[in-house]
């Protein structure tokens, strides 16, 4: 099973999780691979090559099937005919956090700050084109406000700059994040999903804080090569599902702030859809891409 991914991410520690629970499942073992790169694309591009047969599975994201499409000018593959969904698997909200040096405590003081001093505050990013990136161009866009961009190859030094106070926010993965809101390093403004989310309730969304109608988060779920059997794909599905009802598996994903979403592949399918019709516009209107 392939991370696209480095190790200790969001993708990877969900992977990892899911093919724990897998193996019990299968009778077998499942060893999970990291192949980090190109936003997700050279994980996703070696099992699309692979043999068809249900032994190479990649743990994708919404990012990876409709932001990379538009951000990437030179696609090794089309991720949507290339590669079939098995099962989509969790979801993340992303959360609104600033360096406690920043003085705001709301969404509304946030905007203010940004409309008063444009191009003075900063926000880190996991880099061009990510899912915490676009977060950041939807409020942006939807606010009217000049916030800069500081892109970082990855999560975890965008979060180490942050704590430095080198940048002033982030729209981060909660599980990331988590720890620093709890020991007052990061102060949360608001989280990114249509609802409240259960690792952060007493926070409010942006649309409720002040931008109605935005909403964003990322969510991942298991793939194969497109010419897999539809046999092996629906014991692949019946696997990865049973594997999300584990008890160890649910505690360590809620504890985490991740959301547990199964579902079968034409479900994956019509969230894949909605996601292409969501973010192209936000990509295209951000002015992001990668060569």
């Amino acid at each position: 099973m392939v991370v696209p991914f480095t190790p200790a991410g969001a993708v990877d520690i969900a992977t990892r999780a899911t093919a724990n629970e897998m193996q019990k499942i299968l009778g077998q073992p499942v060893a999970v691979e990291n192949k980090p790169g190109a936003g997700g694309n050279l994980g996703v591009l070696d099992v699309a090559r692979s043999a068809p047969d249900g032994y190479s599975i990649v743990m994708s994201t919404s990012g990876i099937q409709a932001i990379n499409p538009f951000l990437y000018a030179k696609m090794p593959l089309d991720v949507n005919k290339d590669l079939a969904p098995v099962a989509p698997l969790v979801s993340l909200n992303n959360v609104l956090v600033v360096h406690p040096s920043v003085p705001a405590r709301s969404v509304k003081e946030v905007i203010a700050l940004a409309k008063k001093e444009p191009g003075k505050w900063t926000y880190a990013s996991s880099g061009n084109g990510t899912s915490i990136h676009m977060s950041a161009a939807m409020f942006t866009q939807m606010t009217g406000t000049d916030i800069v961009h500081i892109p970082y190859k990855g999560s975890a030094p965008a979060v180490t700059d942050l704590l430095a106070g080198q940048t002033n926010m982030m729209f981060d993965n909660i599980p990331s994040s988590l720890p620093h809101i709890k020991s007052g390093k990061l102060i949360a403004i608001a989280t990114t999903g249509a609802k409240r989310d259960p690792a952060l309730p007493n926070l409010p969304t942006i649309a409720e804080a002040g931008v109605p109608g935005y909403e964003s988060g990322v969510w991942f779920g298991l793939m194969v090569p497109a010419a897999t059997p539809k046999d092996i794909i629906g014991k692949l599905n019946a696997a990865a599902v049973h594997a999300t009802k584990s008890p160890e598996f649910q505690k360590r994903m809620h504890d985490l702030g991740y959301n547990i979403i199964p579902g079968t592949p034409e479900d994956m399918a019509r969230m894949i859809d909605a996601e292409l019709k969501r973010w192209g516009p936000i990509v295209k209107a951000s002015g992001a891409k990668v060569d």
